[in-house]
């Protein structure tokens, strides 16, 4: 799509990566990036009850039910290689996680402006499209990861047993040790959200940025020359190569984001 907002380049980068928020100070909302994943999980959530309605127990299943029932197999056969106790949970979760993150990641494969572009018409002056490529949405995730890390530990070994882990681990329960054991199990525990979610906004981020630098080279489209013509075949040309590349990009982020809060929950189930 040939972009053209009589903007210089800065100014057309600048106002893609603006959010459209509402309140103020530590209370602001990222309005675009809730209700683009509120969208999104709703439409998966919508697909899979349309594929669970039409499962039937007489006949084979086709179409839509027989994609969800490969994809539920492939993310249970993913987690019961790491986790070996009862993982319908688990099963549950991760699947949630690799659709969700697909179907956000995938947004970044759309025309840079054309979103932007339909919510103006909305009265929305600002509008990012892709929730991952927002820090806070990646936190949010990791967040949730994080607490199912600390109530896994907790299920598996009791309260008890968890704190004393904390400060038992893994220079043992010397008191003299209880403090430096508790320090890096703290920093052990406050990495792994951290490096899910950094993980998944750095790589969302650069794409996003590089689509955005791709549709620079039309962005006076309106003045249509022999220049115009040649940069608009180099930018599809561009824009064609980087998105196939960028799939993988998505569906490798969205793979990692759902194994390892498998493998952080295991582990935290482990007893030492």
């Amino acid at each position: 799509m040939i972009a053209d907002h009589g903007e210089s380049p800065t100014d057309y980068i600048t106002h893609h990566l603006t959010h459209l928020q509402a309140g103020s100070g530590f209370w602001t909302w990222n309005v675009d990036t809730l209700v683009m994943s509120a969208l999104l999980a709703f439409a998966i959530g919508l697909l899979f009850w349309l594929a669970a309605r039409r499962a039937r127990s007489d006949t084979a299943p086709t179409g839509l039910t027989l994609f969800a029932e490969h994809l539920y197999d492939w993310v249970d056969g993913q987690v019961s290689e790491t986790y070996h106790g009862d993982r319908r949970f688990l099963t549950s979760v991760a699947l949630a996680l690799f659709v969700w993150i697909v179907a956000m990641n995938t947004m970044d494969l759309l025309p840079v402006d054309l979103v932007p572009d339909l919510a103006s018409l909305a009265g929305a002056h600002f509008w990012r499209v892709l929730p991952t490529a927002d820090i806070n949405g990646t936190f949010s995730m990791a967040f949730v990861v994080f607490a199912l890390i600390i109530v896994g530990g907790v299920r598996a070994k009791g309260i008890g047993g968890f704190l004393h882990e904390w400060v038992a681990a893994p220079f043992g329960a010397n008191p003299l040790f209880w403090i430096p054991n508790a320090v890096l199990n703290l920093l052990e525990l406050l990495s792994k959200p951290v490096s899910l979610a950094m993980r998944l906004f750095g790589n969302m981020f650069a794409g996003e940025l590089l689509f955005l630098l791709i549709a620079l080279f039309t962005l006076d489209g309106a003045r249509l020359t022999d220049k115009t013509a040649i940069l608009f075949l180099v930018q599809v040309i561009l824009g064609v190569c980087w998105a196939i590349f960028h799939i993988l990009i998505v569906l490798l982020q969205a793979y990692i984001f759902m194994v390892l809060p498998v493998v952080y929950i295991a582990m935290a189930e482990e007893h030492h």
